[in-house]
């Protein structure tokens, strides 16, 4: 198994806190949100030698001795699947790949999780993202996206702007595997993507990372879910922060 987390982010909706420092390295409750993630796979398992940072804005602030870092160096114009693929070199076609958003932490659960369910490629996605919007945000839908599946738990859809509920049946929490049979063909579908399509309003270079699996969904991959009940915390905004301090929402 290979782990690379997404740590490039300059996270410009937790200003302040992000002037001197990259998104992951932002702290909370006196912890930084890398610390919490490197916790739960050490707990897991998962060796050092087996995770890798994709870095970018601030990379010399990265504190994680002991782990390869990449460098994505057009940070500032491209976005995370760009970041993502600045670390190919660490992704093995014999090894199952995992891809985890640095802006997220996680319990033992959910990571073991996403290793136990099967599939092409596994998304890990909450049923229970309702309640921990609601604690995040003043109208839930407003930030939610879209997550459909059929009765088995095949993903057929996510990522796009949900205007009912009932589209949003779980949501993805920045957490994926892909099987190892199919890390060299995942790694051959982005680079034989149309370069000069626009994937959910952005260009190739900026895609999210929910566009690529989408583009997988519909080749033909059998996208998985990895269906959890709450077990984590995305840390996007000041107004996160302020409001997990308030619920005490802590779940490390």
């Amino acid at each position: 198994m290979k782990v690379i987390i997404l740590a490039a982010g300059q996270g410009t909706r937790l200003r302040p806190f992000t002037n001197d420092r990259p998104k992951c390295m932002v702290e909370l409750k006196g912890k930084p949100l890398l610390h919490y993630q490197l916790t739960t796979l050490k707990q897991c398992g998962v060796e050092d030698k087996d995770i890798a940072l994709a870095a970018g804005y601030l990379q010399e602030k990265l504190v994680a001795p002991g782990l390869v870092q990449y460098r994505n160096e057009l940070y500032e114009q491209t976005n995370m699947v760009s970041t993502l693929f600045a670390a190919e070199a660490f992704m093995q076609p014999n090894e199952d790949l995992i891809i985890s958003y640095g802006d997220i932490v996680f319990e033992q659960k959910v990571f073991q999780k996403l290793l136990d369910t099967e599939g092409e490629v596994v998304i890990a996605a909450d049923l229970d993202w309702y309640e921990l919007w609601k604690i995040r945000m003043v109208n839930p839908l407003d930030d939610a996206e879209t997550f459909k599946m059929n009765d088995e738990g095949k993903v057929l859809e996510l990522g796009k702007t949900p205007q009912t509920l009932q589209e949003a049946q779980a949501q993805y929490i920045g957490l994926i595997k892909i099987s190892a049979n199919k890390v060299a063909d995942f790694i051959n579908h982005y680079k034989n993507m149309d370069k000069s399509a626009i994937y959910d309003g952005k260009d190739y270079k900026n895609m999210y990372m929910t566009s690529l699996l989408q583009d997988l969904i519909d080749s033909g991959w059998h996208a998985q879910a990895a269906l959890i009940n709450n077990g984590w915390l995305e840390v996007d905004s000041v107004d996160d922060l302020a409001a997990y301090e308030k619920e005490d929402k802590v779940i490390i």
